[in-house]
């Protein structure tokens, strides 16, 4: 189990409570390996019949994106998932087999993005980049997804 203090600190480094209900989805993300979903959040603070409802759970999760402790995936699938993150930019490559996640830095990113601006005229102030496939042992396994 990964240590939820990170979560936790980020909170009240930003000037929020660190509740219960915090506090319990911090340890519900600590625990997870690759990306997770609420519903996935929600299945496990049942199994550790945790007091705590799915809008308890979206509500932290919308905070956490906001603070960039976490950040949503839009999977192939159309389904949203989230996966801790550092704060600093970088993109992600996803197993579509395993969950696994892998961050990946700017990779020439930032002079594509200057060229798109020069090109369009548009002042880009964001962008994000999701890669999916399969990780070196989900291949070594053979699995095709």
């Amino acid at each position: 189990m990964a240590d939820p203090v990170p979560i936790l600190a980020d909170l009240a480094g930003a000037g929020y409570r660190v509740t219960g209900p915090r506090r319990a989805v911090a340890e519900l993300i600590a625990a997870r390996t690759g990306h997770f979903t609420a519903a996935d959040l929600a299945a496990d603070a049942r199994a550790r019949r945790l007091r705590i409802g799915r809008a308890t759970i979206f509500r932290a999760l919308d905070l956490l994106t906001e603070l960039g402790v976490v950040e949503r995936l839009d999977l192939p699938s159309g389904e949203h998932a989230y996966v801790p993150c550092d704060r600093a930019h970088h993109h992600h490559v996803v197993c579509r087999r395993c969950g696994r996640v892998g961050d990946v830095d700017d990779g020439g990113m930032r002079a594509f993005t200057h060229e798109v601006a020069r090109r369009t005229g548009y002042l880009i102030d964001g962008h994000r980049l999701e890669m999916f496939g399969l990780c070196p042992d989900c291949r070594a396994a053979g699995s095709t997804g």
